[in-house]
């Protein structure tokens, strides 16, 4: 007995100085990318089917190129070009090819306008003559080759461009682009930011005609941002932004014609918003995605340009709103394959060039999250779905009828699929919780595993070095709901010990934060929090998404509400587990999530004892339009849905520790927000902490911003939870 006892101290031991051997995940670390994964960049599969293109980085002289891979066998079977083959660039970040493959558009100097959009100096590269031909000597936005990748279209200071490759010679399509007044050919803020997109213009089947689109924003009120810099004195950066309410930009859709250069504009009835257009395999048809300002009927409308003669295609409507996606395939006779939420959940469906339904292609209760395409010869739609399990993703094929269906990648965890151009294989990414990135070859039909490409199993090994607890998954019952969340333990847990809890959410409408993935930056941080002794949880509660439509638009004219009761009803059950200390719970979140664990703090201040809000929303009426209305409608339509649940208008609820931080560069979220919110804690006379990081956006980063927020808010963390 007793050397039994006497054996088991020793492993007690033992494992005890193992543990303690292993490092703690540090704040540094973590930004400077020592966890970083390995992928495979800017991938393109040949129309040939049979090979596949990858942006390389030569990392000893920062040069780049593209390489050719064989599906099969996985080698290398040649350059298309290299930078350290062309004169007077250095690198590219980026290339497309041409429609046939005989040209590449290559990017360089590419630097950010807003979230998607950007400025570059691009080149067009002749790959049988090795010809290089500089575009534009000023930078450009979504410069587009046409179908024969003789001409290129592009957008500079407004305007619409059409650059002729052979000769060098450019032409000006358009002429009154103004800044903060007329935009031709690229989307305003408002549409980038929550239609998400940027090139607002397309070139059509035989590249005789390009469609796009024209946004007058003379009435669209300016919101103007101090950009402190450097300079003696802070210059004013002046941008049109519609908040909830206000007037959007007048959006027109129009023809340019190639042959005739001349532009006509296509009369579209009743068309508030023109979220997408996309050319039909007829050159002369042209679909058009049009939706009103509630958002909650949407239209798709084929466009006959040789006569400007309108079909109505198909029609959504919604008691709440209809979400915008990419998922259109038009097939070889214009037949179209589209998804939809209308039975409950998004699924695909398949019609006819009339528009007439001809069948519903998924169903059941679970949502289709991606859609790759349809392979017309073998009559497959490939897709990815939640089938395997809301937190999980697996890649599947089926019939067009809607039979024969194969699941080809449902590993627990997350599946994503890349296609040949023939669908004849796919390189599946796949990771989990547990298992970085990998990826492999598998064949489309069958989902065989044809062979290994890349893993990340240099960094699994690496982590092994270091304090890393599993993350949990299980869901809780909330309010009638049964909620994903996972929890993340301290390695060395003890169930008889008390131990504080901090919870993360983002908890806007659609989104999901419980998956079975692997990790991004504040994963790696919540694990640093563990080690150091902490609970982490995260709840994703009502009005999250891939759970179906009603789970997801129960928060319809009242967003925060029900998410801020849920994460509170969480935070009380967690609180009453055995070993988490029910003084010390603490929560927080990034933007939405920001505004959530205000909220929170406030209206569950006998729950919550912390919180942090990183450049949170504070009133959804500082907010933009499209985002803000297709949840809440206009602040006239639903006043108390948007006062009733902006935290600056009961300040005095404030008990607890409370961390405030935002950029003054934020064009999302406004730093207005949290002045706002400062200010009402000032004259409630609550005592708080709080840091604005300046000239920085929404993500707050850039140097060494990142390293010294997260260590602001790991320091907080220590000092009061």
């Amino acid at each position: 007995m007793h050397r039994i006892s006497f054996l088991l101290l020793l492993l007690v031991g033992f494992s005890l100085s193992t543990f303690a051997q292993k490092k703690q995940i540090t704040v540094e670390e973590i930004y400077r990318g020592a966890f970083r994964t390995h992928g495979l960049d800017v991938l393109h599969s040949l129309k040939n089917g049979k090979q596949y293109t990858t942006l390389n980085r030569n990392g000893s002289n920062a040069g780049s190129s593209i390489d050719t891979y064989d599906y099969e066998t996985r080698q290398k079977v040649g350059t298309v070009v290299s930078s350290a083959d062309l004169t007077g660039i250095k690198s590219f970040t980026s290339y497309t090819f041409s429609n046939d493959e005989s040209k590449l558009l290559l990017a360089t100097e590419v630097e950010p306008i807003f979230r998607r959009s950007t400025l570059g100096i691009f080149y067009v590269y002749d790959i049988a003559s090795k010809k290089v031909t500089k575009v534009s000597d000023d930078k450009i936005q979504e410069p587009t080759l046409s179908p024969d990748g003789k001409q290129l279209a592009y957008v500079s200071g407004n305007n619409l461009h059409l650059f002729d490759v052979a000769s060098g010679r450019t032409k000006q399509i358009t002429s009154d682009g103004v800044r903060n007044k007329i935009i031709n050919g690229v989307t305003d803020w408002v549409y980038e930011e929550e239609f998400a997109f940027v090139r607002a213009f397309e070139w059509n089947a035989n590249g005789t005609k390009i469609a796009f689109l024209r946004f007058d924003e003379t009435e669209v009120p300016e919101f103007s941002m101090d950009v402190y810099g450097t300079a003696l004195y802070p210059s004013p950066h002046v941008f049109k932004y519609p908040k909830a309410g206000e007037k959007n930009a007048l959006v027109s859709l129009h023809l340019y014609d190639l042959a005739s250069e001349t532009v006509s504009k296509v009369d579209l009835e009743e068309a508030y918003y023109i979220p997408r257009i996309k050319w039909m395999n007829r050159p002369d048809y042209l679909s058009v995605q049009t939706i009103n300002r509630h958002q909650n009927h949407l239209k798709l409308q084929a466009v006959n340009v040789s006569d400007n003669s309108i079909a109505l295609l198909l029609e959504e409507r919604d008691d709440a709103y209809v979400d915008i996606t990419d998922d259109l395939t038009f097939l070889e006779d214009d037949g179209f394959i589209w998804t939809s939420e209308k039975d409950g959940y998004n699924h695909i469906y398949l019609y006819d060039k009339t528009g007439k339904l001809k069948n519903q292609i998924t169903s059941g209760a679970w949502e289709v999250t991606d859609y790759y395409g349809y392979d017309e010869k073998k009559n497959r739609v490939y897709y990815q779905s939640t089938e395997n399990g809301s937190i999980n993703r697996g890649v599947y094929g089926i019939g067009s009828n809607g039979k024969k269906k194969k699941a080809l990648a449902v590993k627990a965890g997350v599946n994503s699929a890349a296609f040949s151009a023939d669908f004849s294989y796919f390189i599946n990414t796949f990771s989990s919780a547990s298992t970085p990135y990998t990826y492999t070859l598998h064949g489309a039909l069958n989902g065989k595993k044809v062979a290994d490409i890349k893993d990340n199993a240099d960094l699994l090994k690496k982590l092994e070095g270091y304090q890393m607890g599993s993350k949990e998954f299980s869901t809780i019952s909330i309010h009638g709901n049964d909620l994903n969340m996972y929890m993340i333990k301290p390695k060395d847990f003890d169930a008889s010990k008390k131990y504080p809890l901090l919870m993360y959410q983002y908890s806007g409408p659609g989104s999901q934060s419980v998956s079975n993935q692997w990790m991004g930056a504040n994963d790696y941080w919540h694990q640093m929090l563990a080690s150091e002794g902490y609970i982490v949880a995260c709840v994703d509660g009502r009005g999250t998404g891939l759970k179906g439509r009603d789970f997801k638009k129960v928060t319809y004219l009242n967003l925060v509400k029900y998410e801020t009761e849920d994460q509170i009803a969480a935070a009380q059950k967690l609180s009453a587990l055995p070993y988490v200390d029910e003084a010390r719970t603490g929560i927080w979140g990034w933007s939405f999530g920001g505004h959530m664990a205000t909220n929170c703090l406030l209206k569950g201040n006998d729950v919550f004892e912390t919180a942090i809000a990183v450049a949170p929303v504070t009133s959804w009426r500082f907010y933009d339009t499209i985002y803000t209305e297709r949840f809440m409608r206009t602040p006239a339509e639903n006043p108390g849905g948007y006062d009733d649940n902006s935290p600056f208008n009961y300040p005095e609820l404030l008990k607890g520790k409370y961390l405030l931080i935002h950029g003054s560069g934020d064009d999302n979220v406004h730093v207005q927000n949290s002045m706002r919110m400062i200010e009402a804690l000032i004259q409630a006379n609550k005592q708080f902490d709080w840091a604005i990081y300046p000239d920085k956006n929404h993500g707050i980063y850039g140097g060494n911003t990142r390293t010294q927020l997260f260590t602001k808010m790991t320091n907080f963390i220590k000092e009061n939870l």
